[in-house]
């Protein structure tokens, strides 16, 4: 186990040693206006970067022959790879500058503004750059679809050694574990919905028996606490969690919560006193 720990911890030193983050987009000192293609200006967002730091990250990248790195949007609250483009030194800018994510056509030879015409925009809440600083991730939020098809994601195609799938009835989204977890109870929230007799599943009864639901996570909470209590170790703890975070998102698709919603809230409270926010919640 301690051979497994220090492992992780190494995997874990080595992943931020690789990834430097460029921005958190701090406080906007100058009211800069970005002109996008369709010639409507874009005043600086609150929160942006000022114009010499601008100036500094984007010129610490490595571009290539074209003037291009390539640039990735990620979800910051679900962790979905929403597109891939690239993005040449005044769309870098521009993202920076404006919170917006912004990228260079190759096609068109244009720099553009993701959801300047469909209203599609992607908030961008930090910018990260690799290693090699030739590639940045716009870590934020969607408005809307992030791919031309509709799709929430422009990655819903499976690719295994049987070739391409898509799944039945809809997309196969590349999902982090929890996220698959969340698709899952859904799915079987919708196949109880138009199941006739049968045996239903596990999950299918907590659906349709909130009481027995809360029963479960009740049950769960207190087996947790007792692999502490208890010295029950480690892996013990890992089991009950994964078990209290199934039945608390199965309660929370009962009530319409998405887990989507429950990231955003923790992320809402970065930098909050634990005393502070709690004092704020309406009684």
């Amino acid at each position: 186990r301690t051979d497994v720990a220090a492992s992780r911890r190494n995997e874990r030193s080595t992943t931020a040693m690789a990834t430097t983050v460029v921005t958190t987009m701090g406080t906007c000192r100058k009211p800069l206006r970005c002109q996008g293609r369709s010639g409507r200006e874009r005043r600086c967002r609150s929160g942006a970067m000022d114009r010499q730091a601008v100036e500094e990250a984007v010129e610490g990248m490595k571009w290539d022959a074209d003037g291009l790195v390539c640039a990735i949007a990620q979800h910051v609250d679900t962790g979905a790879v929403l597109m891939q483009a690239f993005t040449d030194r005044a769309g870098l800018a521009e993202t920076l500058e404006t919170g917006l994510a912004t990228f260079y056509s190759r096609s068109r030879q244009e720099r553009w503004c993701k959801g300047e015409t469909s209203g599609n925009f992607i908030k961008v809440n930090s910018v990260h750059v690799d290693c090699d600083k030739d590639s940045v991730i716009y870590l934020g939020v969607p408005i809307g679809p992030a791919c031309h098809t509709g799709a929430e994601t422009c990655y819903f195609n499976l690719l295994d050694k049987q070739g391409m799938k898509v799944k039945e009835g809809g997309v196969q989204k590349a999902s982090s574990t929890t996220f698959q977890l969340e698709e899952t109870i859904q799915e079987r929230k919708r196949k109880a919905a138009e199941q006739n007799g049968g045996k239903p599943s596990w999950t299918a009864k907590l659906l349709a028996d909130p009481k027995l639901a809360c029963k479960k996570v009740r049950e769960e909470a207190d087996e947790l606490c007792r692999t502490w209590e208890e010295q029950e170790g480690q892996q013990r703890a890992v089991s009950e969690m994964a078990d209290l975070l199934y039945h608390a998102m199965t309660l929370l698709a009962i009530q319409g919560v998405q887990m989507e919603e429950v990231n955003a809230e923790l992320r809402r409270r970065f930098g909050v006193s634990g005393v502070e926010e709690k004092a704020t919640r309406s009684k």
